[in-house]
């Protein structure tokens, strides 16, 4: 970490107000922690460039700094008689106590507003909150899909319930306020950020928000049609075959996909796969052999060249 709030804002030492604030902001856009969830270097990095901009948009602290008198922190560089009155003497007007140098960005309608208002105390005194702390956990493919309930343990002993959201994808990250490290000066709690692994599951697959499923057939269920039990991750439904359906048809059921964040679903697409049965039969050989040779037909004939 560079020791030069300046280098670390990117201004040089004759910057105005309005320049750093508008360096701060830049920054801080993009290394934000809720725009980079798991983002540890980000993490990392926002925390440098707020500690800089806590020296430089205070006026006071600037002085001293530029003076030798503190370094990043605020904390003296040597020990002078004259600090030590100025950080006991005084009230809520004390340069060393209260939340100036943040006090522009109290009315952003971004998502500095809640974070610069967490970063004092009522009273002004300086706190920070905590760090956030980084797990991953895994469910099943049903679970993450219908949602759940589920425990997560935590290697210093405890378990937090963690609530799955229906329609949660793999790669997901929760978010679980407050049970992060504890602040700092009285500040509150991080975060605990759970990164969701999503288990395959033996034959459905995501796709956005629908799903799709392979579904054995027997030859006469695909030659006369009918109805046919299909599993859905809500449960099996009815589904019709229409009469000759040919393997790798594809047939819609409606409505029963992933439950989706502004509601509804997403739908089912199931397609459908002929498969013979496991030994062979002497009567549906013969059967074939006397069809195919009264109904002679070529069905890759459009693969020809």
């Amino acid at each position: 970490m560079s020791q030069d709030p300046y280098e670390l804002l990117g201004v040089k030492r004759d910057a105005t107000q309005k320049d750093i604030q508008s360096a701060f902001r830049k920054l801080a856009k993009k290394l934000h922690p809720d725009l980079n969830p798991g983002d540890r270097h980000a993490e990392e990095r926002f925390k440098e460039i707020s500690t800089a901009y806590e020296i430089l948009s205070d006026e006071e602290k600037r002085g001293r700094f530029d003076r030798g008198e503190i370094d990043m922190t605020g904390a003296e560089r040597a020990q002078r008689s004259y600090y030590r009155d100025y950080a006991t003497a005084g009230g809520p007007d004390n340069p060393y106590r209260n939340s100036a140098g943040f006090a522009d960005f109290s009315d952003a309608d971004d998502i500095f507003a809640s974070f610069f208002s967490r970063r004092t105390g009522g009273g002004g005194r300086a706190r920070s909150q905590g760090q956030d702390r980084h797990f991953s956990m895994e469910v099943d493919f049903i679970e993450a899909v219908n949602g759940t309930r589920t425990e997560v343990k935590l290697p210093d002993g405890p378990a937090l319930e963690v609530k799955i959201p229906p329609g949660t994808r793999d790669g997901q990250t929760l978010r679980l306020r407050g049970k992060g490290e504890p602040g700092i000066g009285g500040g509150p709690a991080g975060d605990a950020l759970i990164e969701i692994r999503v288990r395959p599951h033996r034959f459905y697959t995501r796709d956005g928000d629908d799903i799709r499923l392979e579904l054995p057939i027997s030859l006469s269920e695909a030659v006369l049609g009918g109805k046919v039990r299909a599993p859905t991750p809500s449960g099996p439904v009815s589904l019709t075959l229409p009469p000759h359906s040919n393997t790798g048809k594809v047939l819609r059921l409606k409505g029963k996909g992933v439950p989706k964040r502004g509601g509804g679903h997403g739908d089912v697409y199931v397609s459908l796969k002929i498969v013979l049965p496991d030994s062979p039969d002497e009567r549906l050989t013969s059967l074939v052999k006397e069809w195919a040779s009264a109904h002679p037909y070529d069905p890759r004939k459009n693969m020809e060249a």
